[in-house]
């Protein structure tokens, strides 16, 4: 296929091709002067450009729209498949005649398919690709759902509930990377909301829905339910889901690229695995989301702080059955009605999640390049860490028969807000944290959370009988009382904790890089723009009020202050240190330039300011002022260089 002519503005690739083509190209990208020689030993490296038809940030936004509203729809089938069978649980074991601890194992056994799959199909995601992973599982999910509605026995339901929801699962950790892949830190809050927020309403819609169902149709209908959802999802995502991971897409770019012009191509994130065998690499993606769960104690402590909330989500499923059938004496076709409460609260827990973008987003803004510290979206969990107790304790001890049940109900709503407020903040939190690895850091947290959701509903029912309903329901609050400070830690060490994190520490560093690289094409196309620099020759600027406590200019230079533009001028423009202070970040915007304030730690440390004088210029720490300055010299930084 030939490049794409029309090379000026963005969008000039037809949905259809980008759909059905992940190597397609325009002319733009054929005619770029890459970096390299085009040779084995020195290959052009192939990146994105500054406006780039096939880059998902900036696809058009309805489109990105569409992709999220289908992945969460995905979602949300996937988890509504989860519960709703449950609602038919009597007719089942009338149908096969089995046993009840049988039968809530059919919905067990579903959830721990959530953690054997998304363990698969994340790191594959991250090896071929976000698109044909969800094809083939999603495809392989509506067969096995719909199959499982010619079960002549308990044990082929069982089996085949099982594979639909290995198979499926692969919406809950590909859908946060899409997102990953579309959106900047900055404005992914929005999307996550959505390809988030609308699945959390799957097992609660479950129970409310398919009660009257299965009362009335029996269990057939209920699967059949299912079965369209996932179908009908299926189907509209075959039509609007392009690839979307960049790794991907720049891999293809530099093979097509390599067999238009015959010279040598690579992609410019692959050059430091360029001698890697597939085998290799694959084994390495199957094991990232262990690792990540295993030695990562963010994702770690996080995983299990998100588990306890979803087992006991998932045990209400066995318990509210027991506590409205049995001890309020609900009938079977409005029992399902008991979730309202969660639901509703899981509303106001997205209703809360899109004010919280609101402040986020203003934070950005204040933020250099948009970029906040990941342990900006924390608040909502720390939020939500203090609500969450408190409903579960409320549900657990207004429930008696002679309380009215709206009483108990409203403890149900404090749990769906504190669910949805602590699952989307985390989420956020890990994506923000590990961006290229965040659909491996969200599968490790699938698979605790979903061996959590399934070991919870098998020993509901005789933890109801042995305990009573108040105090078998106290022990998720006393959980989540442990787990309170969980948050709040992070958020005060968040940033210590990832620098020692070598996969978030990793994460953050390709993003740098990233930035780098388009902060370097911005100043060629100022420079074409501008052929005098205002910040070369110094025109304009002026001595800081601080002058007086730093000491006077001395020929062209100014003296050491905030603003940075002693920096500026001594090393000849923004940013050129910034490759000497890895993995520091830019951190604030001054006078209109951005400067990254380690940076300028370092400019003034080599013209021999003191310490104390930086740090208290600059709000940092003396130490953290020495150890700036000494990494800087370990990468390489000649303090006496001068422009």
């Amino acid at each position: 296929m030939s490049a794409i002519n029309k090379t000026s503005g963005r969008f000039r690739i037809p949905l259809y091709q980008l759909v059905l083509s992940q190597d397609t190209i325009t002319d733009d990208v054929v005619s770029h002067e890459w970096e390299g020689n085009g040779t084995p030993e020195d290959p052009y490296l192939v990146d994105w450009l500054h406006e780039d038809a096939r880059n998902p940030h900036q696809m058009q936004d309805w489109l990105k729209w569409s992709i999220i509203i289908l992945q969460a729809a995905s979602f949300l089938s996937i988890t509504f498949a989860s519960s709703a069978l449950s609602a038919a649980n009597p007719q089942i074991q009338e149908r096969f005649g089995t046993s009840t601890e049988l039968v809530v194992a059919d919905t067990s056994l579903f959830v721990l398919a959530f953690a054997i799959g998304p363990a698969m199909w994340a790191p594959l995601s991250e090896l071929w690709g976000r698109q044909i992973i969800y094809f083939v599982t999603y495809g392989l999910t509506t067969l096995f759902a719909g199959l499982t509605i010619a079960s002549p026995n308990i044990a082929t339901l069982l089996v085949l509930r099982f594979f639909a929801g290995a198979l499926g699962s692969s919406a809950i950790s590909n859908a946060g990377g899409v997102v990953s892949d579309m959106y900047t830190a900055r404005d992914r809050g929005l999307a996550t909301i959505a390809f988030i927020g609308a699945p959390f309403l799957g097992p609660s819609l479950g129970p409310i829905t398919c009660n009257f169902l299965a009362v009335s149709k029996g269990w057939k209908w209920v699967q059949g339910l299912t079965t369209i959802f996932n179908g009908v999802v299926f189907l509209v995502g075959i039509a609007f889901i392009p690839e979307t991971y960049t790794p991907v897409l720049l891999q293809k770019r530099a093979a097509k690229l390599s067999k238009m012009t015959g010279a040598v191509y690579k992609s410019r994130l692959d050059i430091g695995n360029a001698h890697r065998a597939a085998g290799e690499i694959f084994t390495k993606t199957m094991v990232r989301p262990w690792i990540l769960l295993l030695m990562e104690p963010i994702v770690l402590l996080l995983s299990i702080y998100m588990a306890i909330i979803y087992g006991t989500m998932y045990m209400e499923f066995a318990a509210f059955p027991i506590i409205f059938e049995e001890n309020l004496k609900w009938p079977q076709s409005t029992s399902g009605l008991s979730f309202l409460g969660m639901m509703i609260g899981q509303i106001l827990g997205c209703a809360y999640s899109i004010f919280e973008d609101g402040r986020y987003k203003k934070v950005a803004d204040r933020t250099a390049y948009g970029r906040p510290p990941p342990e900006a979206r924390l608040i909502p969990a720390m939020v939500g860490a203090v609500t969450l107790p408190i409903g579960l304790f409320w549900f657990a001890w207004t429930n008696f028969p002679h309380i009215h049940w709206i009483v108990c109900e409203i403890g149900t709503v404090l749990f769906g807000f504190s669910h949805v407020s602590i699952f989307l903040s985390v989420v956020n939190y890990l994506v923000d944290g590990y961006t290229i690895y965040a659909a491996s850091a969200l599968a490790g947290n699938a698979v605790i959370r979903a061996l959590f959701g399934a070991a919870f509903p098998l020993f509901t029912t005789p933890m109801y009988q042995n305990l009573g309903i108040q105090w078998a329901s106290s022990i998720s609050a006393f959980l989540a009382v442990a787990c309170l400070p969980f948050p709040w830690i992070f958020y005060k060490y968040g940033p210590a904790i990832r620098r020692h994190c070598q996969y978030a520490a990793e994460s953050a560093w390709q993003l740098d890089e990233m930035a780098d690289r388009m902060r370097a094409q911005a100043e060629q196309r100022a420079a074409k723009q501008k052929p005098e620099s205002r910040i070369d020759t110094g025109q304009g600027l002026t001595a800081s009020p601080d002058e007086k406590n730093t000491g006077a200019a001395q020929g062209n230079e100014l003296p050491f202050f905030k603003s940075g533009y002693y920096f500026v001028l001594l090393y000849g423009g923004p940013f050129q240190l910034e490759k000497f202070v890895y993995p520091l970040p830019p951190t604030t915007t001054t006078m209109g330039h951005d400067v990254s304030k380690r940076a300028i730690v370092v400019a003034c440390k080599a013209t021999g300011v003191s310490s104390a004088t930086i740090s208290e210029l600059s709000g940092l720490p003396k130490r953290t002022v020495d150890r700036i300055y000494e990494r800087a010299l370990k990468h390489g930084f000649d303090p006496n260089s001068r422009p």
